[in-house]
């Protein structure tokens, strides 16, 4: 009891700066091994909070990087795009989530959607207590970090970790940016799908984790973004997304360049066109 008073406590308190860095889980991680392992110290899943000095949006975001399931690419698809939401006057909470490793996980499949999930219980567990003002929580993922997050906006009804109090696990809208969202070997990104489900695969993997087929009539409406010329998460991903969430009626639109590659962030160098800002649009309208 004395802990979790000074759990909350320091909790509280920095809060109050514009950005906290917090160990997901303050005690043990589930569904992990080897903790003496240069590789699980390096994969401690992480929170990154950012709060404006002006909270105006009724509306949070979870933040995650792509990175192939082989790193984070949590600046320039983490910081970056936290700083630029705060600066609209939104709460953002960037994860760092741990890459699959049978070395360190008992089941590596796992382990990120555990992470996904147990940040968007935290942000919403928290808000009272950390004085957030926002209804609504959003999943925002880029390439492999939108898989994950595609993985969280389809998986919500099977939790992955201990949710003894029933929070929704479920976002309620979903920003998917050059997503990864099918393991479907014609469509799918290689090196996600090995890192997350492989080196072999079974049927059943390769189904469950191709989230086009997960979505239903209750998933979050969901914004998705791809360049036509993406030659390494290749524009089908989305556009199976969407035809899957237009089946079931939910609400939904893809914002497509026609040049811009992969990976690109917050700003596509190669052509006109601001996809944040249509975003935001479309989120809040």
């Amino acid at each position: 009891m004395k802990y979790y008073f000074l759990f909350s406590l320091l909790m509280i308190v920095s809060f109050a700066s514009a950005q906290d860095v917090r160990p997901l889980y303050p005690n043990e991680i589930p569904n992990s091994k080897n903790p003496d392992s240069e590789n699980y110290k390096n994969n401690i899943p992480t929170l990154y909070i950012y709060k404006p000095e002006s909270v105006t949006k009724n509306k949070a975001f979870l933040i995650i990087p792509g990175g192939g399931y082989a790193h984070v690419a949590i600046n320039h698809e983490g910081h970056d795009v936290a700083k630029a939401l705060n600066k609209e006057g939104y709460v953002a909470v960037v994860l760092k989530y741990r890459l699959p490793s049978n070395e360190i996980m008992e089941d590596k499949r796992f382990g990120p959607i555990q992470d996904a999930q147990s940040a968007i219980k935290f942000i919403r567990d928290n808000k009272e207590a950390l004085g957030l003002a926002f209804d609504e929580v959003g999943v925002l993922g880029f390439s492999a970090g939108g898989h994950l997050a595609s993985t969280l906006s389809t998986h919500y009804n099977h939790a992955y970790i201990e949710n003894q109090n029933n929070t929704s696990l479920k976002p309620d809208f979903s920003v998917l940016l050059y997503p990864v969202i099918s393991m479907d070997p014609a469509i799918t990104h290689e090196g996600s799908k090995k890192n997350l489900i492989g080196p072999s695969y079974s049927d059943e993997d390769v189904s469950n984790f191709s989230n086009e087929l997960q979505v239903d009539k209750n998933s979050p409406r969901a914004y998705l973004m791809h360049a036509k010329d993406d030659k390494v998460v290749v524009l089908e991903n989305s556009e199976r997304y969407a035809k899957a969430l237009d089946k079931h009626e939910v609400k939904n639109k893809v914002y497509i360049y026609e040049k811009g590659g992969h990976g690109f962030g917050l700003k596509n160098k190669q052509e006109d066109g601001d996809w944040f800002a249509d975003m935001l649009n479309w989120i809040e309208n």
